[in-house]
């Protein structure tokens, strides 16, 4: 991107009332101005989220202080820093954690959230890693403790998260197990890098899981779904296993043997990462530049991609997130 000047309005993508995707309206709007800590990126590409539709409908309002745009990640050039901004200078290609506000051609990030993009990396895929990558280090690595050789079970297996959680376990020495929903999208995880994907239209993945450990179990189970899915996730643990949620798109309520819990050993944990306070993001944005950061730089790390659409189409993808049959991530398209 060549410098130009920074504007006093923009396009963004509003929310004027709770609904369907056609809520989703281009609005202009003013050029926020970064306050201490912060930079003003000119988003190349923002990332399309589950979160987003959640706040789309109305059960997920930004947290205090964040943007009312949706929009977890972009990439792009910052333009404008901050009060006590160091280590990015304008001009600089980055891709950033942000609370709010990726569907615009402009956003905010805060400084210790923003990743640099590696020269020649495509920008599409840039805007692609923040929310599932912080989402699977922190979740898998961190509170899943997983560790290489053991066995994980993802569910979900093609989505942003599930493709994610695929591409981290290989490189990290995981064995991985999917779920995924018909035989096309199994398929599709297994050219990804899935040791197994079992199609749970068609089969019972609580059996598969047995037959496929030899009874063992895996050690750790990423759940997505949660409802009537956490019993049977329990099922598939291994003794000392631990079971971890991130999402709640099967219902937020679960009956479950506590007493199995206690014979087994096993642990249940879960978070969410959008209210996390700013001082945790950026802690987790530093070990990702630690540990994972050199696999982006050496292409060894590259989201898988569904499909991009201009910014002024956010309506159509959320129709296709809706719908389901994706595959890895998808972006919109704001600017070059």
């Amino acid at each position: 991107m060549a410098m130009q000047p920074v504007p006093a309005a923009m396009s963004a993508i509003g929310i004027d009332a709770p609904g369907g995707p056609e809520v989703l309206q281009l609005q202009t709007i003013p050029v926020p101005a970064p306050m201490a800590g912060q930079v003003l990126v000119r988003v190349a590409f923002a990332g399309v989220n589950r979160p987003d539709v959640i706040q789309r409908l109305g059960f997920y309002p930004p947290p205090p202080g964040a943007s009312p745009i949706p929009g977890l990640e972009v990439s792009g050039q910052i333009v404008a820093t901050g009060a006590g901004v160091t280590g990015l200078v304008k001009g600089q290609m980055v891709c950033a954690l942000v609370n709010g506000g990726g569907y615009a051609e402009y956003c905010l990030a805060e400084a210790g959230h923003c990743l640099p993009v590696p020269a020649g990396y495509a920008m599409d895929e840039a805007a692609a890693l923040p929310e599932t990558l912080f989402t699977v280090w922190h979740n898998v690595f961190e509170r899943g403790w997983a560790c290489e050789g053991e066995t994980i079970l993802v569910h979900g297996g093609t989505s942003g998260i599930g493709t994610m959680a695929i591409l981290l376990g290989k490189l990290f020495g995981l064995n991985v197990i999917v779920t995924c929903g018909g035989s096309e999208k199994c398929a599709a995880a297994m050219t990804i890098g899935a040791d197994h994907a079992i199609d749970y239209k068609a089969s019972d993945f609580v059996e598969e899981v047995a037959r496929i450990t030899h009874g063992a179990g895996v050690n750790l189970v990423l759940d997505m779904v949660a409802g009537a899915y956490v019993a049977r996730n329990l099922k598939c643990l291994a003794d000392d296993g631990r079971h971890v949620t991130i999402a709640v798109q099967g219902g937020v309520r679960a009956e479950i043997n506590m007493a199995e819990i206690m014979r087994r050993r096993l642990t249940m944990t879960g978070s969410t990462l959008r209210p996390r306070p700013n001082d945790f993001k950026e802690m987790l944005a530093d070990e990702i530049h630690q540990n994972v950061w050199p696999l982006v730089t050496e292409r060894k790390l590259r989201p898988v991609m569904d499909q991009a659409f201009p910014l002024a189409q956010a309506a159509a993808a959320h129709s296709r997130m809706e719908a389901g049959t994706h595959i890895g991530k998808i972006v919109l398209a704001v600017g070059r």
